[in-house]
C-alpha cells in the first residue's frame, strides 16, 4: 500500500473518532462514506473468529492453525492506520466539541445535519437500481423506528460498572452500524457526560469497564452484521439508509432539551451556512473516494494487460 493511502486511512480514522464523540453522528456512517466500512466489518469478524478458535482449539491441543489463518485475513493495512487516527480524533473531539455543543448547540447541529444528510447517498447508491418494493418498505420502517428512537427523552442512570458494561456493548453496535450514533445512545441513557468526562480525566477504571463492554458487543453483533452484508446486501443497505434518514431528527437545530422539535428560529443564516458546509464536505469526500476507486480499478486493469501470461 502506498504511503499516501496509509495517510488517507489515518485521516479516515480521525474522522471516525470525531464522529463517535458527537451525539447523532455515526462513526459507521463516516466509514461507509470513506469506503472502508466493509473491510472494517470483515476484519472485525476475522478477529472475533481468531479469539473463538484460540479459546476452543488451543486447550484441546489443536494448535493455532485456524486462529492464525483468521488473524492473517484481517485487513491490517487498513485497520492499523484507522486505529492510529481514531484515538487522537476521539480525544480532540471530546475536548473541543463538548463546549461547542453546550455554547452553540443550534449551529453545531446544523453542521452535523448537513454532514449526515449528504452521507445517506452512499448506502442508497450502493443498493443500486431498480429498488424493489420490499427494500423501499424496509427503508421506511427503519426510518420511522430511528425517528422514534431519537425522540426519546434523555434518562439518567447511575454509572454502575454493570450498567456501563451493558451500555458500552450496545453503543459499540452503533459504532459499526451506519446511521446509529453510539454517543447518542449513551446520551439517551444518561451516560454520555460521564463517559466524556472519563475520557478527558483519564479515568482508566471506567474506561477499562467500557472497553470490556465494547469487546463483548463486537463479539455478539459483528458476525451477524457481516452475515447480513454477505447474504442480504441490498436489504441491509436499504435498512442502513432508512436508519440514517430517521436519525436526522436528533440533529434538527431547533429543539428543546426534551427533544421536542421547533420551527426554525434564531441564527438561521449561520445554521444554513454550516449546513451547506457539511453537505459540501461529505460530497467532496464521496467524490474523492469514487475517483480513488476508479483510479485503482484502472491501474489494476492496466497491470493485468501489461503482465505477460505464462503458459
Amino acid at each position: 500500500m502506498a504511503f499516501g493511502e496509509r495517510v488517507g486511512h489515518v485521516l479516515r480514522g480521525a474522522a471516525i473518532g470525531v464522529a463517535e464523540a458527537v451525539p447523532g453522528v455515526s462513526g459507521g456512517t463516516i466509514a461507509l462514506v470513506t469506503g472502508v466500512y466493509e473491510r472494517v466489518i470483515a476484519s472485525a469478524g476475522h478477529l472475533v473468529n481468531t479469539v473463538r478458535y484460540a479459546v476452543t482449539d488451543v486447550p484441546r491441543g489443536r494448535g493455532w492453525t485456524r486462529a492464525g489463518h483468521q488473524l492473517r485475513q484481517v485487513h491490517w493495512e487498513v485497520v492499523i492506520p484507522l486505529l492510529i487516527g481514531m484515538l487522537p480524533g476521539l480525544l480532540i473531539a471530546a475536548k473541543l466539541l463538548e463546549p461547542l455543543l453546550a455554547d452553540h448547540p443550534e449551529q453545531t447541529r446544523g453542521l452535523f445535519l448537513g454532514l449526515v444528510l449528504a452521507s445517506v447517498l452512499v448506502p442508497i447508491s450502493m443498493v443500486g437500481k431498480p429498488w424493489r418494493g420490499l427494500e423501499v418498505f424496509a427503508l421506511v420502517v427503519a426510518g420511522v423506528a430511528a425517528f422514534v428512537l431519537t425522540g426519546l427523552p434523555q434518562a439518567t442512570i447511575e454509572p454502575h460498572p454493570l450498567v456501563v458494561l451493558v451500555a458500552a456493548a450496545v453503543a459499540v453496535c452503533a459504532l459499526v452500524l451506519p446511521g446509529v450514533s453510539g454517543s447518542f445512545l449513551l446520551l439517551t441513557v444518561g451516560l454520555y457526560e460521564p463517559t466524556i468526562s472519563a475520557v478527558n480525566d483519564r479515568d482508566f477504571g471506567y474506561l477499562a469497564v467500557f472497553a470490556t463492554g465494547m469487546v463483548i458487543g463486537l463479539a455478539l453483533f459483528v458476525k451477524l452484521l457481516q452475515w447480513l452484508l454477505e447474504q442480504h446486501r441490498r436489504m441491509t443497505l436499504a435498512v442502513m439508509a432508512g436508519v440514517i434518514l430517521g436519525s436526522l431528527r436528533a440533529l434538527w437545530p431547533w429543539q428543546s432539551e426534551d427533544r421536542d422539535l421547533h420551527a426554525p428560529g434564531d441564527h438561521i443564516p449561520s445554521i444554513v451556512a454550516l449546513f451547506l458546509i457539511g453537505v459540501a464536505v461529505v460530497t467532496a469526500m464521496i467524490i474523492a473516494e469514487r475517483r480513488r476507486l476508479r483510479r485503482a480499478a484502472r491501474d489494476l486493469t492496466e497491470e493485468t494487460y501489461e503482465t505477460p501470461h505464462v503458459r
